[in-house]
Parts: structure tokens; sequence; C-alpha cells
């Protein structure tokens, strides 16, 4: 599994219908926008593994963690992660795993933050969508099960 994990001052995600943008997580104040990857050899575990780190991570201020902040946290499936544009014009995406396999791998992440006390809010997976983030600092950092 793979995240960009960004310090944000508050970020929303929105979904693009046939009948414009609506807004389906959103986090307000200090917290982190999460964007996950999942590769093809990924399981529940590394899922359980990235959840702990993600609530334990001390990337807020004064180099506090989301769980000593009670800071929030929006996490966005993104397969792109996985993207190679090592050669040609055109990246590959080869190295994600299919839906079937990463949807439920994102699920878990979500699931494990929350049964460890923390307050999620999501993107939707498979869909068109727009991140709307403050970066705080600018702070981003890539982590890697």
């Amino acid at each position: 599994m793979r995240a960009v994990v960004q310090r944000v001052d508050g970020a929303s995600v929105a979904v693009v219908t046939e009948s414009g943008t609506e807004t389906v997580g959103e986090i307000e104040g200090e917290g982190l926008c999460v964007l996950v990857g999942v590769a093809h050899e990924d399981t529940r575990e590394k899922a359980a593994q990235l959840a702990r780190k993600l609530w334990t991570l001390r990337i807020l201020a004064d180099e506090k963690s989301c769980s000593e902040a009670d800071a929030p946290l929006l996490v966005i499936s993104q397969f792109t992660l996985y993207g190679d544009a090592r050669k040609g014009r055109r990246p590959t995406w080869n190295a994600a795993a299919p839906g079937a396999i990463a949807e439920p791998l994102v699920d878990e992440v979500v699931a494990r933050l929350r049964e460890l006390g923390a307050r999620v809010e999501t993107g939707r997976f498979g869909a068109d969508m727009r991140v709307t983030l403050t970066n705080q600092g600018p702070f981003t950092v890539q982590l890697e099960m």
C-alpha cells in the first residue's frame, strides 16, 4: 500500500455527477488528507498497519499525531499512486490493484482508523472526484507499507 499524506487546515472531496458536484467528505481545521493506493499484493494486515501509522504519525503542530490532537482524516482512494511513466508519454497502471481488490482494502484502512477512535471522512471509490485542501506548511510525506 502507498499513501500520500498531507497536513491540512481543512479539506474536502466532491463527486462529479450529471447535475453538478456533491461534497461527500469534509474535514475542518487541522488534520490529514490521505490519498491511498493499493497494489496487487496488498493485504488486510497492510491496511491495518497503514491505519496505525496514520493515527500515530507525528506531523501535526507541535509534533502531535491525530490521536494526540483528536484531529480528523480525509481518506481518498487513488489508484494513480501506482502509475508508472518511466517509459513513453502515457503512464501505465499495471501495478495498481483492480477495484475488486482495492476497494475493500481502502475500506479496511478507514474501518481500522475508526476502531482506533479516529474521525474519518472519505471520498467515493471509483468516482470522478474533486479534492480541495489547504496544505499546511506545506507538509507532504509518502508512506509505503
